[in-house]
């Protein structure tokens, strides 16, 4: 089964977990996201099972399905342990893993740098300016973040809730 089948299944996560020694095979990187610990109060999930939810919750598209794949593998390179700890720069660091992956892969240079943008962004805001700029990508990375934010703790989403609300309005005027 190719990725494409196992990402676009209808049962995106029980296509996953049926296929995982394949997917190890070609992302071996995956296996670095199964029970990492986020130990921050916004996460209530590993990194992969975080994950897991993320593409459950996702619409049937394979760019925002295999973006939210490969969104957090920076996250076990890219953590510090302080009271809580915590990921900076693990969108960059998930975009240069990903590049490699793609790359290897075999997709083509315009297709790894659009999938490489939505996962460096993945939580940067979106803004007016991108909307007005590069409304399908917007719409595609708002995507993207639904699904990562309603992946956090539940507890923790009102913030992430009201920025989507806010989006999603910018979105529907354009």
């Amino acid at each position: 089964m190719k990725l494409e089948e196992i990402l676009m299944s209808d049962d995106v996560v029980k296509s996953i977990n049926d296929n995982l020694d394949y997917l190890l095979d070609i992302i071996p990187e995956i296996q670095h996201m199964i029970n990492f610990e986020q130990r921050h109060p916004h996460h209530h999930l590993d990194v992969w099972n975080h994950t897991l939810l993320a593409l459950s919750l996702s619409k049937k598209d394979y760019d925002v399905r295999l973006s939210l794949l490969l969104h957090d593998i920076g996250k076990p390179f890219s953590y510090q342990d302080e009271e809580v700890r915590h990921f900076r720069n693990h969108a960059k660091i998930s975009e240069l893993i990903s590049k490699n992956i793609l790359q290897r892969l075999g997709y083509n240079n315009s297709y790894i740098t659009h999938i490489c943008y939505l996962i460096e962004h993945h939580d940067i805001p979106i803004d007016s300016k991108q909307i007005e700029k590069d409304y399908d990508t917007c719409l595609t990375l708002y995507e993207i973040q639904r699904c990562d934010a309603l992946a956090h703790n539940p507890d923790k989403l009102e913030n992430r809730k009201k920025y989507l609300e806010d989006v999603q309005k910018k979105l529907i005027k354009k």
